[in-house]
């Protein structure tokens, strides 16, 4: 399983946590994101940490069961060349599973708006139908695709292609 953009490694975590021998190769961008996820996941022997820009992955075509990429779709500045780089090292009928900020939601709008302004490394939020047409763009097929409201104020959306 390869988690494009995994940050602390709470994904990690969390998914360890419950199957401790599942296989990780988690990248991220930020040296600094990685040092956290190390020591968060020290205990965890099966995971790899690799600094590598979603855009431009260090593997080899065809390698991975899963990609997953949690919450970051909206930071990257070329999210066609990322998704191009996960169906890439994706096996075929491999899943590749995106998890983000959901444009639909009101509240998800006003943060874009906000972040935009304030926050640099925030590119932009997504509607559901936009991730999805991104993904067709790409020859991926939606298998699954859910919004999902999470608390009063967060609105978000998980997709699941082939």
């Amino acid at each position: 399983m390869l988690d494009i953009a995994c940050g602390t490694g709470l994904f990690e975590q969390a998914v360890l946590e419950e199957h401790p021998t599942q296989t990780f190769v988690a990248s991220d961008v930020s040296q600094n994101m990685l040092d956290v996820a190390a020591q968060r996941l020290d205990a965890f022997p099966s995971v790899t940490l690799l600094a590598a820009s979603a855009s431009a992955l260090p593997f080899a075509s065809e390698l991975f069961d899963v990609v997953v990429c949690a919450s970051a779709l909206h930071y990257f500045d070329s999210p066609q060349t990322a998704l191009f780089e996960m169906r890439r090292v994706a096996r075929p009928g491999g899943s590749i599973i995106i998890l983000d900020w959901c444009r639909d939601f009101p509240t998800m709008r006003v943060l874009d708006a906000i972040l935009r302004h304030t926050e640099p490394a925030h590119q932009r939020c997504y509607t559901l139908d936009e991730l999805q047409a991104m993904l067709a763009e790409n020859g991926l097929a939606v298998q699954m695709s859910q919004r999902v409201r999470f608390g009063l104020f967060w609105g978000l959306m998980v997709v699941a292609a082939q």
